[in-house]
């Protein structure tokens, strides 16, 4: 915080922690404004920034294509073993024992979250010809039109669900929705992809179900303890988290290091959005992309058997 002294603003990405301390030491350097390059906001003290005074604005779309064709990059990846099979032939074995799929033509997709990444990943499932089954706290009847898509409980989706992918922001309701409980539930073999959120899942439950072959597969661009190990090369070192180096002993579990975001596209976005906040802040302009404690102290998103 102490090499903010003497700026105006602090840009934040979404693994920095802007808790009550370091907001309190960048108001005392003189910083006026958080400007987050990220959708998401769980890692701000909001109430800490509003007693402070220093306004937080965000980029709260991109290109929620970047994500949503990871998410099924990640379902076709694990489905047709594309990770095992390159490692495979790279020391030339080339034979096809253990690389078995299954056609994603006519199974049944569960999306979570219906914003516009989840409604992304939904037209793409339902091109390749699967039933697609949907969650939002708010149901739109339009969505469900356009798209084709059916939105059902949570409790369908985690019975009837071949694929299930997650696409809600994380809140005390949705933290760990995915734990023990809503595992057992799912459908034997599902493959589930998380590109939202790592603590929206449980990952020592995750590990258990990967354990007794409950879950058939898991794909993560996301996981809870990020800090200090994504956007980092630590392949001279020994990872200390225990928890991630069991599950990337799986191999029915790929893991990419929250990179959904990564695209030309995205990043420009994401810059233009940034500089935009910043320069209506300097101009002393309305900040359209502030977030404002009033609308997030209640959030309403998803319970473990449905919606509040």
């Amino acid at each position: 915080a102490s090499l903010a002294s003497g700026h105006d603003v602090v840009c934040s990405f979404v693994n920095d922690h802007v808790d009550e301390a370091a907001l309190e030491a960048l108001r005392g350097h003189g910083v006026r404004l958080l400007a987050l390059r990220c959708a998401g906001y769980n890692h701000v003290d909001l109430a800490a920034a509003a007693r402070l005074g220093m306004p937080i604005v965000r980029v709260p779309e991109y290109s929620p294509f970047a994500v949503a064709e990871h998410a099924v990059a990640l379902v076709l990846a694990l489905n047709r073993k594309i990770h095992r099979a390159y490692a495979r032939v790279r020391e030339w074995n080339f034979s096809l024992e253990g690389l078995v799929g299954f056609d994603l033509h006519g199974k049944t997709v569960g999306v979570v979250g219906m914003g516009r990444i989840g409604r992304a990943v939904a037209r793409i499932f339902a091109g390749f010809g699967c039933e697609v089954l949907a969650f939002d706290a708010f149901p739109n009847p339009e969505v469900e039109k356009e798209l084709g898509v059916r939105f059902v409980e949570l409790s369908e989706i985690y019975e009837r669900a071949d694929v299930i992918s997650l696409h809600v922001p994380l809140t005390p309701e949705t933290h760990h929705m995915i734990d023990e409980k809503a595992l057992a539930r799912m459908k034997r073999g599902v493959f589930l992809v998380n590109t939202g959120r790592g603590a929206l899942i449980d990952s020592k439950a995750l590990i258990d179900a990967l354990k007794t072959g409950h879950l058939g597969a898991a794909g993560l661009d996301v996981y809870e303890v990020e800090d200090g190990i994504f956007f980092q090369d630590l392949s001279g070192r020994m990872l200390q988290d225990d928890v991630l180096a069991r599950l990337l002993t799986f191999p029915n579990v790929l893991i990419t290091s929250h990179q959904a975001f990564l695209t030309a596209e995205a990043l420009s976005a994401i810059a233009h959005v940034t500089l935009e906040n910043v320069s209506a802040f300097d101009r002393g302009e309305t900040l359209r992309n502030q977030v404002r404690i009033e609308e997030v102290v209640h959030p309403v998103a998803v319970k473990r058997d449905g919606p509040r």
